[in-house]
Parts: structure tokens; sequence; C-alpha cells
């Protein structure tokens, strides 16, 4: 049973920095593409940011590209989200998922293992 755990949420001001982890167990980690999602109250889980499995293909939403680096370490079984420049916008709890696909994958439907999620909340 494929398990992901992540870690790193917190609270934090506007044009703050976060770095989250998500560390997996139970597969081998290197055979998954991986995404980050999130979750604002009251909205859809929406798609954050692609990484291919061996780390050489990345996507991101345009609400984050530029403030938001997506990186991996197969060795540690370990998946990074290094979030730059925060705005209270960014605010949600935030989810890392593994998906079967090769090429980047923005839907949550495609995505099959899912962690508990890390609240992340940036203050104005």
């Amino acid at each position: 049973q494929v398990h992901l755990v992540e870690s790193g949420g917190g609270l934090v001001q506007a044009g703050g920095s976060l770095r989250l982890s998500c560390t997996a167990s139970g597969g081998t980690f290197g055979n998954w593409a991986m995404g980050w999602f999130r979750q604002a109250p009251g909205k859809e889980r929406e798609f954050v940011a692609f990484i291919s499995r061996e780390g050489i293909e990345t996507r991101y939403a345009d609400s984050v590209k530029g403030r938001f680096t997506i990186s991996r370490d197969n060795a540690k079984d370990t998946l990074y989200l290094q979030m730059n420049r925060l705005t209270p916008t960014d605010t949600a709890v935030y989810y890392c998922a593994t998906t079967t696909f090769a090429s980047p994958r923005i839907w949550s439907e495609e995505y099959n293992y899912w962690g508990q999620g890390t609240q992340v909340t940036v203050s104005s």
C-alpha cells in the first residue's frame, strides 16, 4: 500500500517562503510521476505542479509559475515544493499525489495515491 505524508506547512506572512515535503513509502517512488495540488476552503482542488519520474520535466499552474519550484529526490523517496513570494491567495491545504502517466497531468482524476495534506496559511 502506497503511503504519502506531506510536511512543511504552516503560517507565513505574505512575501515569505515555505518548503513542502512529501515522503513516500510502500512502492517504488521512481516509478511514479508526481504532482502537487491544493484546495482552499469552499473551492475545488486545483493543480499546482507536476514532475516527471526522473525530475526532467515539470509543469506549473499559471498562478504559481515563477514563484514555486517542484523537485524530487528519488534516493530519498521525497518530493518537494519550494514556495516563494507567497500571497494570501496561496492559502490552502496542499496535497501530493502519484500518477502512472509519464506526461504532465493537471486533473486530479489522473492521480491515484494521495497524501493527507498539509495546511499553508499566508497572512496579509
